[in-house]
């Protein structure tokens, strides 16, 4: 849980400061990649409980199927599985074809082709980001300390 924690302190960090005073996509596109390393670290320790606690057999190799157990087991919670689908689009990142909006400016946006869509992400968009995982961090806390 401790580097969960620190992985959040530091993608915070990025948001409310380095955004604040940068207002680059470069910015942006390394917040994502550290909310996609809490994910991931989240999900390892979730498995990694729920084996030792016998609720599954085993842990999947791969990241799809890591991702497909934690649904799994969170099936029931819909803000749960929401950031496991917003971890699916950051895994994804690298890939996608990327558009820089307004850098330099106070509406900055980074716009994601994903599946076939536009995301835009701006500050706005961000701060949604930042409440929906907090709240993903709650749950994984809950699920750890059973």
């Amino acid at each position: 849980m401790e580097e969960i924690i620190q992985e959040k302190i530091r993608a915070d960090h990025l948001l409310y400061v380095s955004l604040k005073y940068t207002k680059t996509c470069d910015v942006i596109i390394n917040l994502l990649l550290r909310w996609r390393r809490m994910i991931e670290t989240s999900i390892e320790e979730i498995l990694k409980h729920a084996k030792s606690k016998k609720k599954i057999s085993s842990i999947s190799a791969s990241p799809l199927g890591k991702t497909e157990e934690v649904k799994k087991l969170f099936r029931n919670d819909k803000d749960f599985l929401a950031v496991i689908d917003f971890y699916e689009m950051l895994r994804k990142l690298e890939d996608l074809r990327k558009e820089r909006i307004g850098e330099f400016r106070k509406n900055v946006t980074l716009k994601i082709i994903y599946r076939g869509e536009d995301v835009d992400i701006n500050l706005e968009q961000l701060k949604t980001y930042a409440s929906m995982l907090e709240k993903f961090i709650s749950t994984t806390k809950q699920f750890l300390s059973k």
